[in-house]
């Protein structure tokens, strides 16, 4: 398959040329789902503003401030972006109630980046019932990715099952034979990220998992869990939580002096989210994959995307934290967002968006690593299988290793 490079010259606008190579549209005729008019497009999205993964809140702001961007510039094809956004609280039953409001009261075009695991299984059936596309999800669950059974619902990130395995394949070449404990959230996205990771150990090394031990979003803390993981005998630490509780189990471990050598998922690798407040000292040398750019890395400084971006996060977001990396996340899937409505020109059907969805070939978007490229078709509904590992060292995250690709798995 032939790569599509793309080259930012000086003085252009990393998005601009981003966003002006789509494929040729149809523009003489308009069709037009709900949502859609001459002046506007509706998009739908559902985020914890509030509650136990509030640190996630940041990534609806980042969007939020992505659009007002794009509007600021004219919009996609002349048409404004009406970005409505609910506060879900993380709550299942909530997002159910937004999202109804969105698809039946608000009549969105689409929702965009619902996030959590939990909250859009809420929601899968109905989106799927009504055709209305749930697009670029909010989680790596392996399940957003199976367009016979789901055709309207999409994933963005890699999914939890190749992060895991990766993890594991590591853990297998760098401490063999060490015994393993394992921190997993008890929902959808837990059971996923453990699956993947007992896969990734294969069949012959399953014993070495001396512990695996879950939480509730809801706990207050997981102090109890790091207690028995340390008591286990584990020299290796597998921790899948979110922001809140992982910060929680990085600071529990160094409290009790345990220091196994430590792989944190990349759902909760922002420095000044997670990390800071566990500590720095607290987090030297633990391990995670990374697909996006973190915006501690100082290696980004000059590239045009990066560039570009800490010129919007100070217009748009000047009193935002820039070291938080979830706003290079919000950046970076609404512009892949942006691209996908600029394909579907003057036919703004779901069919057709769907219909662009489907067909990203070798695509390349703002502020993810080098090398790493969106692919989909009607059969693959993964855009991103990509990731490279990556250890903290000092106050940032450094990229150690290729990249490693799960495409056509």
């Amino acid at each position: 398959m032939a790569i599509n490079r793309r080259a930012f010259v000086t003085g252009t606008s990393a998005l601009a040329a981003f966003a002006g190579t789509g494929i040729q549209a149809a523009f003489a005729q308009k069709k037009y789902s709900d949502g859609v008019s001459d002046t506007e497009i509706k998009l739908g999205h559902t985020g914890p503003y509030s509650g136990p993964a509030s640190a996630y809140g940041t990534i609806g702001k980042g969007i939020e401030a992505y659009w007002k961007m794009v509007n600021d510039r004219g919009g996609i094809n002349g048409r404004k972006i009406n970005f409505i956004t609910y506060d879900d609280g993380f709550s299942p039953p909530k997002t159910v109630e937004m999202v109804r409001r969105l698809v039946e009261n608000d009549k969105v075009f689409a929702t965009f980046q619902t996030l959590g695991t939990a909250c859009n299984t809420a929601i899968h059936k109905f989106m799927n019932q009504k055709k209305v596309p749930q697009l670029f999800v909010s989680t790596g669950a392996s399940k957003w990715g199976n367009p016979k059974q789901f055709p309207w619902t999409i994933g963005w990130q890699p999914d939890y099952v190749t992060e895991s395995g990766i993890y594991a394949k590591h853990i297998l070449a760098q401490h063999k034979g060490e015994k393993i404990g394992v921190l997993w959230l008890n929902d959808d996205s837990g059971k996923d990220y453990v699956s993947g990771f007992m896969k990734g150990l294969g069949k012959e090394n399953e014993k070495l998992v001396s512990a695996a031990v879950s939480y509730e979003v809801t706990d207050p803390t997981v102090d109890s869990q790091i207690i028995q993981l340390k008591s286990s005998g584990a020299t290796v630490f597998f921790c899948h939580a979110t922001p809140k509780h992982a910060s929680q189990a990085i600071r529990k471990a160094a409290e009790l002096g345990w220091k196994p050598a430590f792989y944190l998922v990349n759902v909760s690798i922002s420095v000044d989210a997670v990390l800071k407040p566990a500590g720095l000292d607290n987090c030297q040398g633990i391990i995670t994959a990374a697909y996006y750019k973190d915006p501690t890395d100082p290696q980004w400084a000059n590239t045009p995307d990066f560039v570009e971006w800490k010129a919007w996060m100070a217009k748009y977001l000047p009193a935002a934290n820039a070291g938080d990396a979830f706003y290079t996340y919000a950046y970076a899937v609404s512009a892949t967002m942006h691209e996908m409505l600029k394909r579907c020109g003057n036919e703004l059907t779901r069919e057709n968006l769907m219909k662009q969805v489907a067909g990203m070939k070798d695509l390349e978007v703002p502020l993810l690593l080098p090398g790493i490229k969106l692919n989909t078709s009607p059969t693959d509904f993964y855009p991103i299988q990509s990731m490279q590992l990556q250890r903290f060292e000092g106050d940032t995250w450094k990229l150690f290793g290729g990249v490693i690709s799960n495409e056509g798995s």
